[in-house]
């Protein structure tokens, strides 16, 4: 479940100190590398204190709390992480309707990581793109300058909802992370087979990192891998761990 919201967000919102009136924590799920066979980064997913799900988070997300919701979960990403010691890079979804303007936006960001001694060249912001931007202009100056402060970039869910060729043209982040709907049964689907072979090939000549997540079967892993991707995220490797690192057997890469 996605939180309602609308794109008026303004400075305002940067000034509006009023607590959430609820909670959150975060589980994370490790992002592994083929060729070092490693974890290389963990994705922060929302949960809720107990681990609910994210949907029983995003109930209580509205075009009110938006600003105050995607602010809070950046921060508390940063938190847990540090407080967990974790060293690889960091993968946090950021809503872009939720950012009024960059340089104002990413403050409490800064602050956090700051506060909590994590280096902001480990983060890696991803766009979710579970809403239609009409303004890429907007997603433009976010990413451009995200990348000029030191962050890194990425697109979730690529090849679902608004997340396509479309968006791409528009920019080329650092990463794009292939939705579980390509990955599913990849194995033994060509017309998959195709589209990601083909995306491999963009990938390469635009420079960008290429990443399968929802990867749950061996032989999903396997086909990919032997298409060319090495970065992979999924059930596979590791469900998300509550508050956890969880690691990644060797075994698994083989």
């Amino acid at each position: 479940m996605e939180p309602k919201h609308t794109q008026d967000v303004s400075c305002k919102h940067c000034q509006d100190n009023t607590p959430l009136d609820f909670e959150f924590s975060f589980a994370f799920q490790p992002i592994v590398d083929s060729q070092q066979k490693q974890v290389v980064a963990y994705e922060a997913l929302v949960r809720g204190l107990n681990g609910e799900s994210a949907g029983s988070v995003f109930e209580h997300v509205n075009s009110d709390n938006l600003y105050r919701f995607d602010q809070g979960c950046r921060v508390k990403a940063i938190q847990v992480a540090s407080q967990l010691g974790l060293k690889q890079r960091l993968h946090i979804n950021f809503m872009p309707n939720a950012v009024y303007e960059p340089a104002r936006c990413i403050r409490t960001t800064l602050a956090a990581a700051r506060e909590y001694n994590f280096p902001i060249e480990q983060i890696v912001f991803e766009v979710v793109e579970s809403e239609k931007i009409t303004d890429h202009e907007h997603l433009k100056r976010i990413i451009r300058y995200y990348a000029e402060t030191g962050f890194h970039t990425a697109i979730d869910d690529f090849g679902a909802g608004y997340a396509g060729l479309n968006l791409l043209a528009e920019y080329q982040p650092e990463m794009i992370k292939l939705d579980r709907q390509l990955i599913c049964g990849i194995h033994e689907n060509r017309v998959k087979q195709v589209i990601v072979e083909a995306l491999v090939g963009v990938c390469a000549k635009l420079d960008m990192a290429l990443l399968a997540e929802g990867v749950e079967l061996r032989e999903e892993y396997l086909w990919l891998n032997k298409a060319g991707i090495d970065l992979f995220q999924g059930y596979y490797f590791a469900r998300p761990g509550f508050e956890m690192l969880p690691e990644v057997a060797v075994e698994l890469f083989e």
